[in-house]
């Protein structure tokens, strides 16, 4: 009777400590869900600007220099200058203002400025994640102001909204 009480619980230890092994809980902070075993690198071209409209050439600049650092910063992928495991490419292909309300005077009481970009993403290691994709986004200004007294802000602000949808759309798998 003796063995058999041990038995039981040399056998209820390893069920235990097989279960303790199998089971883990991982938890990723920035949202981004890469087999990093798989996929180590990633290529992010220049987007050029291809826009029909007004052009801020320090938009370009700005933009390429906002999407590298998201993914330096919230992913162990390192940047590779070609044939990455995952790659990103596009271009600026809007960058425009629009009168959006209009006043008893006929004027236009407020401007939006708009930014859309067009990405194409190839992820080498899963090519059924691979997409184009058009991503937009915009800011209401006061008409009374200048374009170029709000541009600056308004940028940085579209720029990091429009990188994170980028990420998202990429490696977070929102």
């Amino acid at each position: 009777m003796d063995w058999i009480t041990k038995s039981k619980q040399v056998l209820a230890l390893l069920s235990l400590l097989l279960l303790v092994n199998s089971c883990s809980i991982s938890y990723k902070f920035n949202g981004a869900s890469i087999n990093y075993d798989k996929t180590k690198t990633i290529t992010i071209a220049d987007f050029p600007i291809k826009s029909g409209f007004y052009v801020y050439a320090p938009l370009a600049t700005k933009f390429n220099d906002d999407l590298k650092d998201i993914f330096i910063r919230q992913t162990r992928l390192r940047l590779a200058p070609r044939s990455g495991d995952m790659n990103i490419e596009g271009e600026i292909i809007g960058y425009q203002q629009l009168n959006k309300s209009v006043k008893a005077d006929g004027y236009a009481s407020e401007t939006e400025l708009r930014i859309t970009i067009n990405v194409r993403f190839v992820n080498n290691a899963d090519h059924s994640k691979d997409f184009e994709q058009q991503f937009t986004a915009f800011r209401n200004y006061d008409s009374t102001q200048m374009l170029t007294a709000v541009q600056d802000q308004l940028i940085t602000e579209m720029t990091k909204e429009i990188t994170e949808q980028i990420f998202n759309a990429t490696v977070a798998n929102w």
